[in-house]
């Protein structure tokens, strides 16, 4: 299912490149597109966002107790 979604995705943003000529400096314009048009597709949606909140979670650094701070030198 997972690869379908994905599949799905990039072959929909393919299209929407393919659409405008191929003109360079849309991709996230097209990416986000046909994301807004996977999430409408009730079947695939809740496992897209299933797995996009996966990937968000898994790329997010932990958080520490302690704050870093600023170390200064003199010049």
């Amino acid at each position: 299912m997972r690869r379908m979604a994905e599949r799905k995705l990039r072959s929909r943003a393919q299209e929407l490149y393919e659409s405008r000529g191929q003109a360079e400096g849309h991709e996230l314009q097209d990416w986000f597109q046909a994301e807004a048009e996977l999430l409408k597709d009730t079947r695939l949606a809740p496992l897209y966002r299933h797995l996009r909140d996966v990937s968000q979670d898994a790329d997010s650094p932990q958080r520490s107790d302690q704050e870093a701070v600023p170390c200064e030198t003199g010049t």
